[in-house]
């Protein structure tokens, strides 16, 4: 009899640290009710040493060397990952021969699946090598070569864990917003920045890894004129199936729009970190209107759905109630973690958790490349 557990690692677009959870999973076809065979049994969380998330942030752009240096990151991130998986055998009491299988998603440092690729860094075989359990990692190339984005990956599972109900939707606040909405067919979508343009300008301007609870961001306002210049980015009119990431909102995204103001009329970083907040808002609004508009309730998750700051504006902005994935179960911070235990879940038992109608892929398929044991 196959095992039912399932490890889950994720280290996402803030780049912040690996959440990881050690999971009891179910059939991997998504029922018409929250499913809850889809359990944690233990979770755990380690930060990324310092050099090595400069380094990750770093490869997002052409670089010296940058083949040698993305194999070597990746080598440390798969070792970072190995010391998650033995925190949650440690915690669980399982053995790593009790674990079926382990999904890892690595590090995206490139996504353009308009041009045919997207690139993660991880190195599962190292991985699959540190703690003796299979891994399922790439889990996008097979959507983008089939003509999809290769993202979001997770709509499948949030209809798996939280139901098929056409007036509910998840909304994920990680380094990009992704919005789900279960209806039938499952739709998804990344609607823009949520902390990744925040968490930036904070480091810039506080030396902080983010703005803490949405704190700074409240002492400012926003700047009507730069906020218009956010808003009027291309990208953020396209239709769905659309993905992004740090190949367009950067740093260097920002600053090219904040050099189109007067330089008498440029905003002060405390309104600039507000104005970034109220983009985050709006674009995620906007996005859910044009293309969620009968939603009734929206369950947060990711790390921005602990920002109270945030959370409020966007209880203002949106349709119907705001709730969290916590009152279904699943901690804000595991929903991702989570996902990827139930992808390589779904691919060991075949289940093609990439959809066409999420990823405009010609066909559904099954995601992920198996590594043994």
């Amino acid at each position: 009899m196959h095992s039912p557990y399932f490890i889950g690692l994720m280290s996402g677009t803030s780049t912040d640290g690996v959440d990881g959870v050690l999971a009891h999973i179910g059939p991997a076809d998504a029922p018409a009710a929250p499913d809850d065979t889809i359990r944690i049994l233990a979770s755990a969380s380690r930060a990324l040493p310092v050099m090595l998330r400069r380094e990750l942030l770093a490869l997002n752009t052409p670089g010296t060397n940058e083949l040698a240096r993305a194999a070597r990151a990746a080598n440390r991130l798969a070792d970072c990952y190995a010391l998650v998986v033995r925190a949650l055998l440690r915690q669980s009491g399982l053995s790593a021969q009790d674990i079926r299988a382990i999904g890892a998603h690595g590090q995206t440092v490139r996504h353009a699946p308009e041009a045919g690729y997207t690139l993660q860094l991880n190195a599962p075989a190292r991985l699959a090598e540190r703690t003796r359990i299979a891994v399922v990692a790439d889990f996008r190339n097979r959507d983008v070569a089939a003509g999809g984005q290769g993202a979001p990956l997770v709509p499948a599972f949030h209809a798996a864990r939280f139901g098929w109900d056409a007036g509910r939707a998840v909304l994920n606040l990680g380094g990009i917003a992704n919005l789900t909405a279960l209806g039938n067919p499952v739709r998804g979508f990344d609607t823009g920045p949520a902390n990744m343009l925040m968490d930036a300008w904070a480091q810039r301007h506080l030396g902080q890894p983010y703005d803490h609870e949405g704190r700074w961001a409240a002492q400012g306002s926003c700047h009507d004129a730069l906020l218009e210049i956010l808003l009027a980015e291309p990208w953020l009119a396209l239709p769905a199936p659309k993905s992004t990431g740090r190949d367009l909102f950067s740093l260097a995204w920002l600053d090219a729009c904040l050099d189109q103001l007067p330089s008498a009329t440029r905003p002060d970083p405390t309104d600039v970190q507000a104005t970034l907040l109220r983009f985050t808002v709006q674009t995620i609004a906007q996005a859910m209107c044009r293309e969620a508009p009968d939603t009734r309730e929206v369950l947060a998750c990711g790390g921005g759905a602990l920002n109270p700051v945030l959370m409020q504006a966007l209880t203002q902005a949106l349709p119907g109630r705001l709730a969290s994935t916590a009152d279904y179960g699943v901690p804000v911070q595991s929903v991702e973690a989570l996902a990827f235990a139930w992808l390589a879940h779904a691919h060991v038992t075949g289940y093609p958790a990439c959809l066409p109608a999420v990823t405009g892929a010609r066909h559904a398929s099954i995601a992920g490349c198996l590594y043994p044991a």
